[in-house]
């Protein structure tokens, strides 16, 4: 069975400190001009699901998440 992994964000835990940005190896995330983390639009797939995001973020504000 194959599982599709997921990036989730949790953008009320979210401060914007750009940590998750930083350690990106793909640069799939920036820090909108609201201050929060988000994906950028078209490069969800470029995504290779690493955790270096979740393991960095302090906030526990982002999640290599598993779906079925």
């Amino acid at each position: 069975r194959r599982y599709l992994r997921m990036l989730k964000l949790v953008s009320k835990r979210c401060k914007g400190c750009g940590i998750c940005v930083n350690f990106c190896p793909k640069k799939v995330l920036e820090v909108t001009e609201v201050g929060k983390c988000a994906i950028i639009a078209g490069k969800e797939k470029d995504c290779i699901q690493c955790g270096q995001c979740e393991m960095r973020c302090p906030d526990y504000a982002i999640f290599v998440e598993k779906d079925k």
